[in-house]
Parts: C-alpha cells; structure tokens; sequence
C-alpha cells in the first residue's frame, strides 16, 4: 500500500508539472487531473493507510481525555 501510494503520488506530480512546463493542446488537462488524482485517490489512501490501525477515541476531546490532559500539565508544573 505505501509503495502503491507513492507510485500515485509521483504520477500525479509529473502530470501536473509536465503540464505546467510543457506547451501541449492539452496541458491544463494535465494539470487538472494531477489535482484530482492527488485530491480524489492520493489523500484518501494515504488517510486510510495512516489512520486504519488507530483509536480513534484516542484523538477525540472526551472528559476522560480532558481530565488526562490536565493531569499531565499539572505534573509538569510542580
């Protein structure tokens, strides 16, 4: 999946750099479907990959997670 993801990703930054550097008929085409690609199948595969594994609980403002926040600042201080 992490080499999928940055074969994607390099693909995506040729096609929009060779439209943008390159004068073809269809260079903003290029370009446009760099973005979407990027946007629309890039980013979604990387968010899957790096968050499938994870709680995630762990990263919501619970007061269970608030009271361990403040508990944690509170040792720091003494």
């Amino acid at each position: 999946m992490k080499y999928l993801i940055w074969v994607l990703f390099i693909a995506t930054m040729i096609s929009m750099f060779t439209g943008l550097i390159v004068d073809f008929p269809y260079s903003k085409k290029l370009v446009g479907f760099g973005v979407i690609g990027l946007c629309a199948v890039v980013f979604p595969l990387f968010s899957y990959y790096r968050w499938k594994d994870k709680k995630v609980a762990d990263y919501m403002l619970t007061q269970e997670n608030l009271d361990k926040m403040r508990e944690f600042n509170d040792s720091k201080k003494s």
